[in-house]
């Protein structure tokens, strides 16, 4: 029996598809507007990319894994692409080395433009042709699967930008929407969870329907009774943990980090500068005095792990933060990119009888270390090199930030970094155990 909904009823949905699509890639564009042709053509660092190859490599994929297969005759919009824009999928053949994607000058901002222009009218063709054929629900998966790595492309289109334009001062602001909203402080408390054998990983019931492969499969793990802070450690956290010498001893720190403490004498976060005797840090705002009662971003791995350490406390692992976040009885709210904050905010709301600020505002790190769960199977094909080649030497983060797109994130959603990256929105939820 053919179970192929018709065309008639595939329609609806390749429409409303369509619909999405546009949506998502206008906004890539959006994000890019504010910066000039010479902005979005540098590379700072070896782990940045610039603005010209975020926009050109998310076109790419939708080229490669969707028009190159599905659409009769196809031919590429320039073969060079090919290599220029392949990132990291050993399986399609070639790729340009990631250090020096700065120095493709060549094609221009427009001509991506153009390229972009191109290949979603393409995309959208195909749609609307598919509808109603046996690989239509394939064709579906896979633009779904490039949405939603488009949106982590803006989300590091934010972050890039961020540290290029650092290095510059005569021209660092990105947005100018400074200054934040003026709220109190509000104090640190504290929420027992109680543990037990529990179940982890993407749940389509309260997660929706869309997950990357490593937030599979479902399983069970076992959680013993921890306590979870009330929201994320701010600046004024921070620089108490500085002014206490938290960058001067070794007692605090992982050897390996430590050692990348000492290797570049390090004294304070990624974007923090001293003027006399205030604190100033690099925002998309622009350099701005630093606001003791926002969430504090931009931290490694090990500097979230030593704070941790002088606060008398711990991170939580990444089993601990998704029983917390799915605890929440308020629907998931939080300081996204679509604000246009692009800065984690202070807590403008007391805290109750539940965490805040859990998504959104910072990436919090975890104790995890990325690893596949326990049954994990990667997408076969090259898209199965998404990220399932990454779980070595890097750890898990949870909750999203203000440079993500609003409801890209869930409570299954795994980000991942190695532990000395910084130029990401990450920040730091304390945890400890339950004392018998």
């Amino acid at each position: 029996m053919n179970t192929t909904p018709s065309p008639a009823a595939q329609a609806p949905a390749a429409s409303a598809l369509a619909l999405r699509y546009a949506q998502i890639r206008g906004a890539s564009l959006a994000l890019a507007a504010p910066l000039s042709p010479e902005d979005c053509q540098v590379q700072s660092m070896a782990d940045a990319s610039p603005t010209k190859w975020h926009l050109a490599h998310i076109t790419w994929f939708f080229e490669t894994f969707m028009l190159e297969r599905f659409v009769t005759g196809f031919r590429p919009f320039d073969p060079a692409f090919r290599v220029l824009f392949n990132s990291y999928y050993q399986g399609v053949g070639e790729q340009f080395p990631r250090a020096r994607r700065g120095l493709v000058t060549r094609p221009t901002l427009a001509q991506v433009r153009h390229y972009r222009a191109h290949v979603d009218d393409a995309v959208l063709a195909l749609l609307a042709s598919h509808a109603g054929h046996d690989d239509f629900a394939e064709i579906e998966a896979l633009v779904g699967l490039g949405l939603q790595h488009e949106q982590q492309h803006q989300e590091l289109l934010l972050t890039d930008i961020k540290h290029a334009l650092s290095c510059n001062p005569a021209a660092s602001a990105y947005a100018r929407r400074w200054p934040m909203a003026q709220v109190g402080p509000q104090p640190l408390r504290w929420f027992g969870q109680a543990g037990g054998l529990v179940e982890m990983g993407h749940m389509p019931a309260t997660d929706g329907s869309f997950c990357f492969d490593n937030e599979t499969p479902r399983h069970r793990a076992w959680a013993e009774p921890f306590e979870i802070a009330s929201r994320p450690a701010t600046y004024g956290d921070y620089l108490a943990f500085m002014d206490d010498g938290g960058y001067a001893r070794p007692e605090l720190w992982l050897s390996m980090g430590w050692d990348w403490v000492q290797a570049d004498a390090r004294t304070a976060p990624l974007y923090w500068m001293r003027d006399g005797d205030r604190w100033l840090c690099h925002t998309l705002q622009g350099t701005v005095e630093i606001d003791t009662r926002t969430p504090v971003c931009h931290l490694s791995f090990f500097e979230a792990d030593a704070f941790a350490r002088w606060s008398g406390a711990r991170l939580p692992t990444e089993l601990e933060w998704e029983l917390a976040a799915r605890s929440l009885r308020a629907a998931q709210a939080g300081n996204f990119a679509d604000r246009g904050a692009f800065h984690p905010m202070p807590q403008a709301t007391p805290v109750t009888d539940e965490p805040v600020q859990m998504f959104g505002d910072v990436w919090e790190w975890t104790a995890s270390a990325y690893l596949p769960y326990p049954g994990y199977q990667p997408l076969p094909g090259a898209v199965g090199e998404y990220n399932g080649k990454f779980m070595c030497n890097q750890f898990v983060l949870r909750g999203g930030s203000c440079a993500t797109p609003a409801g890209h994130v869930r409570a299954s959603y795994r980000n991942f970094f190695p532990p000395e990256a910084q130029w990401q929105f990450s920040g730091v939820r304390l945890a400890r155990d339950v004392r018998g």
